[in-house]
């Protein structure tokens, strides 16, 4: 069934504001949280478990969401997801114990599932040369979480965390209806209504998820997103303590710092589907491998026993270095976030609601253990920056299994690479670089080709002997 323009900016639009709501109350504790913890007097490692709570639910729900997306329509469930979310929202207002919050966020978190929703209903409007552009331009709705850190600190200081809750509670409830006032069912659902098709089953949708690539992209997706939703509860926190900002200003902080990584998420898409998402993927964990470690340095104090006498010095990362070095990290992260989900739509097209849902839970996982991780490493070590120390970790993790893993592919398929359809994002043209033929005793061969290749690599290999 053909899609017209309209059909496509209507989806992507609606879709991208609706997400934009779910994930500004998706992440509300992250700025209310501070307040309640000051209230009930939490340790550093409840306060994180209260701020990750709903990213828990909203990552567990994601694999059923997306399942439910592909069987009964986008447009029904994105409904369903906020309007519940909404409720669970204003409730949160009559929570009085630390449990009542968490059984209260483990409701809010519901908003967090719409991800999964949004994108098995946008992609069933974008064939594969555009997917990566369109799921780029709806995940750039992570914005929602700059919005909360923007509005919510001057409201929750003006009236209370409370006003907050109600106001991000009838935020989403208003947008849930208007959204599904202003969209039409994506067209695979209206070709299996009109020719009486029955949706897979629950356990067909879920056969890809044998297959150890969809955990490979799982991790990815746990480090360019979950480490960003860690990121963007925990900046407020870590500001506050590591540098002593008030919560407006490390709000502001935070708020600039998802602005970035949500917005260049378009331009991820867009650079996906131009050079491939193999390509950004790589440049995305190089850079965060980079990042995180400088992060992951503590202020320290050295004394170098020199000619003349003890020579001391400091090394330390400022706030201003702290800030910049941290929008780098948030651009590539929202790089790779859009680049893990270019893969999904080519590799799994039928049923990119089951493994989308799958990866998305993974991450969205990340964004729920990270913050909790966080806290503990906070108390047991006593070093603010332990938390680039972990995340320097899983990114290199993450680099490494990439590149063994194309590398072990690439092996495999060099013979047939050419005859390889090019919207495949992890297998690419044959790089000039790469030698596919060597037959030196074929004289023309060795005329043609064969004697540059060997004295090329001879010049190359001798001052490499000399310096080893």
């Amino acid at each position: 069934m053909s899609v017209g323009k309209p059909q496509q900016v209507r989806a992507t639009v609606a879709s991208t504001l609706a997400f934009t709501v779910c994930f500004a109350v998706w992440t509300i504790f992250s700025i209310i949280g501070i307040q309640i913890k000051k209230q009930l007097g939490l340790s550093e490692t409840e306060f994180g478990l209260l701020v990750g709570t709903p990213i828990l639910t909203g990552s567990l729900i994601r694999l059923v969401l997306g399942v439910w997306t592909d069987q009964i329509g986008g447009r029904v469930v994105f409904l369903w997801v906020m309007l519940s979310a909404a409720i669970a929202t204003w409730l949160l207002t009559y929570a009085q114990s630390y449990q009542m919050f968490l059984v209260a966020a483990l409701g809010v978190g519901i908003a967090g599932g719409s991800f999964a929703v949004g994108i098995a209903y946008v992609s069933k409007f974008f064939d594969t040369r555009s997917q990566g552009t369109a799921l780029g331009v709806f995940g750039a709705g992570n914005v929602g979480a700059a919005l909360t850190k923007f509005v919510a600190p001057f409201v929750m200081v003006a009236y209370g965390w409370q006003t907050v809750a109600q106001v991000w509670a009838a935020a989403i409830a208003i947008t849930g209806v208007l959204f599904y006032l202003c969209t039409e069912d994506d067209p695979s659902l209206k070709a299996r209504r009109a020719t009486g098709t029955k949706p897979q089953s629950f356990l067909q949708q879920m056969e890809p998820l044998k297959h150890l690539q969809v955990w490979r992209f799982s991790l990815y997706y746990f480090f360019v997103f979950g480490a960003f939703v860690a990121l963007a509860l925990w900046l407020p926190r870590y500001l506050t303590g590591a540098y002593g900002m008030d919560i407006k200003e490390a709000g502001m902080v935070a708020a600039m710092y998802s602005i970035p990584a949500s917005l260049f998420r378009i331009v991820g898409g867009w650079l996906s589907d131009k050079y491939g998402a193999r390509t950004i993927m790589y440049w995305t964990f190089i850079v965060s491998a980079i990042c995180t470690l400088i992060l992951s340095y503590p202020p320290a104090d050295f004394v170098v026993r020199g000619i003349h006498g003890p020579i001391s010095f400091h090394l330390s990362t400022g706030v201003g270095g702290f800030i910049a070095i941290a929008f780098v990290l948030g651009f590539f992260m929202s790089l790779g976030k859009a680049a893990v989900y270019k893969h999904i739509p080519v590799y799994y097209p039928q049923h990119v609601g089951s493994v989308g849902g799958v990866v998305g839970m993974i991450g969205g996982l990340g964004g729920f253990l990270l913050p909790i991780t966080f806290g503990m490493l906070n108390d047991v070590t006593g070093i603010w920056q332990s938390c680039f120390m972990l995340l320097f970790v899983i990114v290199t993790v993450s680099l490494l299994w990439m590149h063994f893993s194309i590398l072990r592919m690439e092996r495999r398929v060099v013979p047939q690479l050419k005859d390889l359809p090019q919207d495949l994002p992890e297998l690419v043209s044959e790089s000039p670089m790469t030698l596919t033929e060597w037959q030196p005793e074929d004289k023309d061969f060795w005329e043609n080709k064969g004697r540059k290749i060997a004295q090329r690599n001879l010049w190359i290999s001798i001052p490499n002997l000399l310096l080893a």
